[in-house]
Order: structure tokens, then C-alpha cells, then sequence
């Protein structure tokens, strides 16, 4: 599982932006999102670099959790 907390995810908009661009990039990978928590879990995928240029290209600041 790779998981990034995005500070600047806010809304359902910012919910359904970095769940596409996720689904873009990696569309095998299962994604969650935990919004109070600002959180991103995806199952499926283990390129974290990829994702994570991915979300900062529509505007996001994701930061791997380890």
C-alpha cells in the first residue's frame, strides 16, 4: 500500500481530481480517500514516485507516509 497525506485536499472536488489522476496513472490500483484526514491509500500500484508527480501535477502537495 502506498499512502500520502495531501494537506490541500479540502473538498469532494479535490476528492475526485486526485482519484482520477490516480486511476490515470495506475488503472489497476485501488484507491481510498480519507478526507478528514487528508489522507490517500493505494492498494495495487508500487511506483509511489509516479503517483505522487501525478498529483502534484493537478495542483496537490501529496507526502509519502512510510
Amino acid at each position: 500500500m502506498i499512502e500520502f497525506e495531501v494537506m490541500d485536499m479540502t473538498c469532494s472536488h479535490c476528492v475526485d481530481t486526485i482519484t482520477r489522476v490516480v486511476k490515470e496513472t495506475a488503472p489497476t490500483a485501488s484507491v481510498r480517500i480519507d478526507l478528514p484526514a487528508h489522507l490517500v491509500r493505494i492498494d495495487g500500484e508500487s511506483n509511489a514516485d509516479v503517483i505522487e508527480r501525478a498529483i502534484r501535477e493537478v495542483g496537490y502537495t501529496p507526502v509519502l507516509k512510510l
